[in-house]
């Protein structure tokens, strides 16, 4: 019999004045959804100043029913706190998961993907008229 596992769930953090981008690689699951609802809470009570989280999935494997409503849990914490959640670089499967389940439009739009760049969503800045 072989022996199956995932690799392991891994949260990397980058911080920028006003932001913070949350790497996530592997599942998000049963298993690691506490682990990432603890590292933003952290995040949050770290700087007051925060305008921003980004949580970057390029690398996510999976993500459960758990997975879904950790997102859920922290989009409510930064909500709270008028704090901008960004889910970027969303793999196909979990902008399905995200579009079935009618939450997208919560976590901005899914082809996003920089620190301290909410006016991503709104195109570029006008050029300036000269």
């Amino acid at each position: 019999m072989t022996d199956v596992t995932s690799p392991p769930f891994s949260l990397t953090a980058e911080a920028v004045p006003g932001a913070v981008r949350l790497r996530l690689a592997g599942d998000l699951d049963h298993d690691t959804s506490e682990q990432l609802v603890e590292r933003a809470q952290e995040c949050l009570a770290a700087d007051p100043g925060l305008r921003e989280l980004v949580l970057d999935c390029a690398q996510l494997r999976l993500c459960d029913s758990m997975g879904v409503s950790s997102l859920l849990m922290i989009h409510r914490g930064t909500t709270s706190r008028g704090v901008v959640l960004h889910l970027v670089n969303q793999p196909a499967f979990l902008r399905r998961i995200l579009d079935v389940t009618g939450i997208q439009q919560i976590f901005g739009a899914p082809g996003a993907d920089g620190l301290g760049q909410s006016q991503a969503d709104d195109g570029p800045p006008p050029a300036p008229s000269g």
